[in-house]
Order: structure tokens, then sequence, then C-alpha cells
């Protein structure tokens, strides 16, 4: 993948971000909908921002 790739997928959970938790689980009573979607949320930044700024740096970009 790459890095402008990732910055896109970014930018895309962002959106996700605010529009989920009001159009989708705003809804839900449960707690555990909102957590499962934090939690993977939270990992799927992780991932994204490791895999962009892989190589920071060394190409000079």
């Amino acid at each position: 993948m790459t890095r402008k790739t990732a910055l896109v997928l970014m930018a895309l959970l962002i959106l996700a971000c605010y529009a989920v938790p009001y159009l989708l689980i705003g809804q839900v009573a449960a707690w555990y909908g909102s957590f499962l979607f934090w939690t993977l949320a939270g990992v799927a930044v992780i991932i994204l921002n490791a895999v962009a700024m892989a190589g920071y740096g060394k190409d000079g970009e």
C-alpha cells in the first residue's frame, strides 16, 4: 500500500468516525457496539499511520 492510499483511507476513516456514531449506532442502547467500533477504528488508525510513515525520511519525500 502506498503512502497516498494510506492517507486517503485515513481521511475516509475520519469521516466514518463522525458518521457511524450518529447515523448507524446512535440508537443502539448497548455499549458493546460502540466499544467494538472505537476499538477497530483505533487499530485501523495505528496501522494506517504506520503504513503512511514507513520509510519517512529515507526517500526524500
